[in-house]
């Protein structure tokens, strides 16, 4: 059993800046970091799966949760609910794992409150351009969906200036790699390493 908890990381991103993508590869990058699945009322995209993508719920199974107060944070995202799993994150957390929570400006603030200490990424794609047309190339959503992402994107970046770290998603591999720094610093804090190489250090004292 680890001697400290797991660190705690948010990404946020405009839809369309590649976010799934780029964490899915950072945790193959970085051991022990583990994704938080996310329960939703939207319906699975193709391709997705229950329990590897998102927990899919209705309606009435999301309501019942946040009566119970099982969730971290929930918000309402282009008409879908989103919310994050107290339970799960806690017990992570608790065995040192580190854990990513890939979620939207409103859940990170939540976030921001309930762990100070988090760390969060905002993800910056390369130009509006390139953002428009990955959104319309996935064919995963309605026209108007696509439409009301594109017309969210200005207020997400409103939010910018509440993250810690800021990375540009124009060269994937580039980005990945720098969202492991972050991850690899903050792990080499002094705080973190006092706890981590607290039998080490105690023979030098």
């Amino acid at each position: 059993m680890p001697h400290h908890p797991g660190e705690l990381f948010v990404i946020s991103a405009p839809s369309g800046a590649g976010k799934t993508s780029l964490v899915t590869a950072l945790t193959y990058a970085v051991s022990d970091l583990t994704i938080s699945i996310s329960h939703t009322t939207r319906a699975p995209r193709p391709g997705e799966i229950n329990g590897v993508n998102y927990w899919f719920i209705d309606d009435k199974q999301f309501r019942a949760m946040i009566a119970e107060n099982k969730f971290l944070e929930y918000a309402t995202v282009f008409g879908n609910l989103y919310g994050t799993s107290r339970q799960w994150v806690e017990e992570t957390l608790a065995t040192g794992k580190d854990v990513i929570l890939e979620i939207d400006w409103q859940g990170c603030q939540k976030i921001h409150a309930l762990f100070p200490e988090c760390t969060s990424i905002f993800i910056v794609p390369p130009s509006p351009e390139v953002l428009a047309a990955r959104l319309t190339e996935r064919k995963q959503d309605s026209i108007e969906i696509i439409q009301q992402r594109l017309a969210d994107v200005k207020e997400t970046f409103a939010h910018l200036n509440e993250y810690h770290y800021v990375v540009l998603n124009d060269d994937f591999e580039d980005a990945v790699n720098e969202l492991a720094a972050i991850v690899q610093a903050k792990r080499l804090t002094r705080e973190r390493q006092l706890k981590t190489l607290r039998p080490l250090l105690e023979k030098f004292v």
